[in-house]
């Protein structure tokens, strides 16, 4: 019983970091019809630039504390990301919102490695280690379960952003103008809405949240690589189509179910193959339910919220 309560525990925190990076997948399927794989590499960017923030504020003012540390991590990469973001859907994606759908589709894949080899080429092709600045010491809330402080600021910041968005676009004007768009952008523009600018700020709020979910993967684990985003990112898609892709709160729910499965499956893995495989292979779940999921539910758990654009 606590070796499951303990995968649960993991479970969730992976997959709260599983939906903050599926957000923005879905919400730019939503409007744009458009699968971002480039969005993985953003989260990557964003722990690499807090990383080299927090070692030059640590260089310049060393009596600082870890939490102005993180603070000053987040201050710098979030923005960072946000520009990106802004600046990768202006020129490599804005021109081809008419093309047929293999065009921007190869595109976020050639933004994807232009990404990974820019960062390859300014931090190295090594690991770095990253910070803790939240403590890692395991603490004991229940006989049997660990988890760590910064395992329950993931969750806790997850929690707070996810419910947030939902705030955001739910119940504001801009909200009310990004759903407008996602119904059809055209129509949208004639009442009014600036649709490129909604599908910028789209972009950037994503970008955002990759920023935030790369800063805290990193301090998780305690590294940071220019290739970490890619496999994260290829999970947080794969929650967004369990979820229902389109659909935010499927995206939040995807994630979390994805987490525990990965979690649970990995816990329990070497006692059903009888010791020959081992944890690592757990990456092997999210593509087992990548599979199931197009084959026998399409529009994933909560339903494909996408609109007729024809």
């Amino acid at each position: 019983m606590e070796t499951l309560l303990q995968q649960i525990v993991n479970g969730l925190v992976v997959g709260s970091v599983y939906s903050l990076v599926a957000l923005g997948y879905t919400m730019v399927y939503g409007i744009l019809g458009l699968i971002n794989f480039a969005h993985g590499d953003v989260m990557m960017i964003g722990a690499l630039v807090a990383l080299q923030a927090i070692l030059f504020a640590q260089k310049m003012w060393p009596s600082l504390g870890p939490l102005a540390l993180v603070g000053i991590g987040l201050v710098v990469s979030i923005p960072t990301c946000m520009l990106l973001g802004y600046v990768v859907e202006r020129t490599a994606y804005r021109r081809l919102r008419n093309a047929p759908r293999l065009a921007p589709l190869i595109t976020a894949i050639g933004v994807s490695f232009l990404l990974q080899t820019l960062a390859m080429i300014i931090w190295g092709r090594g690991y770095h280690s990253f910070p803790q600045l939240i403590s890692t010491v395991p603490m004991q809330p229940i006989e049997g379960v660990f988890v760590t402080p910064v395992q329950i600021t993931t969750l806790l910041v997850s929690a707070g952003l996810m419910a947030a968005l939902l705030l955001v676009v739910n119940k504001t004007p801009l909200g009310r103008a990004m759903r407008a768009t996602a119904e059809n952008h055209r129509v949208a523009s004639l009442m009014g809405v600036d649709a490129n600018k909604i599908i910028a700020i789209t972009f950037i709020i994503g970008s955002a949240l990759a920023a935030i979910a790369g800063v805290m993967v990193a301090s998780n684990y305690g590294i940071a690589h220019y290739t970490m985003g890619f496999l994260p990112g290829l999970k947080a898609f794969t929650a967004a189509v369990l979820g229902g892709i389109g659909n935010i709160g499927g995206a939040m729910l995807g994630g979390i179910v994805l987490g525990l499965v990965e979690s649970i499956g990995a816990g329990y893995i070497e006692t059903w193959s009888f010791g020959f495989l081992n944890s690592s292979y757990q990456d092997i779940f999210a593509f087992i339910i990548l599979g199931a999921v197009l084959i026998f539910r399409p529009t994933g758990l909560l339903g494909e919220r996408v609109a007729d654009r024809a």
